[in-house]
């Protein structure tokens, strides 16, 4: 693939933006961050200006039909953030009254993803003035990318000081994004866990689909660490979904850059894996004959497929999570052999099973 393709892709996997697939058009000029007046910040005391909580879960009551049933009475929360739907060409940040951009994050990401959590939890998942992909040429974050991620990050911080203020009340809870999603989660456990009291209540954070390095943890996370364990708690979650024939070479020249240009040193720069099979950070291969369920084909509108077993398997490979995938289940990687967009769907029974395990440990571990 022509190298300003896959240097796209390896941007996306960088800031948590969801690549719009192999396009070799040059990113537009739209207009600077400063001459574009920010869409009216979202008030999380009112409903609409959630996609989903509890009374209003709208899609993310979504999962196939195979899959585990919701919970009756969920034993704990999670807190999701979703990953970058807005494909505006000239506009920075989302405007949450904008219906078709909703409809389209409702059907792709909040049923896909956030409903993967509703066998174990109440969902809160804020909709949020999301920065457009325009923000991923912004590799570093320093220019107006990153201020578009700035204004972002400002409305998921305000939901989930409301939704600890409001609807916590002392509830286990976990923290869940994808991609742009997971950028978002990134911030919150620097801001509000690492160190903090709410920390001793958060079961694990699932940051996926981003640039998480494992020299974070001791530096940019001075008290969390990373999940090695499936029943863990209070730890931190991250896999970069990649093909079992990918050209890893791009994107070990970019992985960690943030990092590594933060610190000073390679030393750490290696993105966190931890395979969500095995749910472990070691590079042991798991056989497609262990995976519980993924979702066939693309993520999209429409009701899930049905999970099909047996058909995916993983390892960690020096950061990268690599999938040994059946070419049944109809998945079809980006530039360079990225599976971003695959990276929930392809483990959603693991995930849904795992989350659960966590939990119970969780409540194991905190009885009075």
């Amino acid at each position: 693939m022509p190298v300003t393709t896959l240097r796209l892709a390896a941007f996306a996997l960088l800031l948590g933006a969801a690549p719009l697939s192999a396009q070799n058009a040059p990113l537009p000029s739209p207009p600077a961050f400063a001459d574009q007046p920010a869409p009216p910040a979202p008030d999380y005391a009112v409903p609409t200006s959630w996609a989903a909580r509890p009374g209003a879960p709208g899609a993310s009551v979504s999962r196939p039909v195979n899959a585990s049933r919701p919970a009756r009475r969920p034993d704990a929360d999670v807190f999701y953030i979703h990953p970058t739907t807005f494909r505006s060409p000239d506009r920075w940040n989302q405007d949450i009254a904008d219906v078709g951009v909703n409809r389209w994050t409702d059907a792709s990401v909040i049923a896909r993803q956030a409903g993967v959590f509703n066998g174990c939890c109440r969902i809160f998942a804020p909709r949020y003035r999301q920065a457009s992909f325009l923000a991923t040429a912004d590799r570093m974050m320093t220019g107006d990318g990153g201020r578009a991620y700035a204004l972002a990050y400002s409305d998921v911080l305000r939901a989930f000081d409301h939704y600890m203020a409001n609807d916590n009340h002392g509830r286990p809870f976990i923290i869940a994004g994808h991609s742009q999603g997971a950028e978002m989660a990134r911030r919150l456990l620097i801001d509000r866990i690492d160190g903090q009291p709410a920390a001793h209540r958060m079961v694990a954070a699932y940051v996926i689909g981003l640039d998480l390095t494992e020299g974070d943890f001791g530096r940019t996370y001075p008290h969390l660490l990373p999940c090695s364990a499936p029943a863990q708690t209070g730890c931190v979650l991250a896999w970069n979904a990649m093909t079992a024939d990918a050209d890893l070479t791009v994107f070990h020249r970019f992985s960690g850059a943030r990092y590594a240009a933060r610190y000073g040193t390679d030393e750490g720069r290696t993105p966190l894996c931890v395979n969500p099979l095995s749910w472990r950070r070691d590079t042991v291969a798991v056989a497609p004959s262990a995976n519980p369920g993924s979702v066939p084909g693309a993520p999209g509108e429409g009701a899930m497929q049905p999970l099909r077993r047996g058909l995916a398997g993983a390892r960690c490979d020096s950061g990268f999570l690599l999938v040994d995938r059946d070419p049944s289940l109809g998945l079809d990687a980006l530039g360079g052999g990225v599976l971003h967009y695959h990276e929930i769907g392809l483990f959603y029974a693991s995930i849904r099973a795992n989350i659960a395990t966590r939990i119970r440990a969780w409540q194991r571990q905190n009885r009075r």
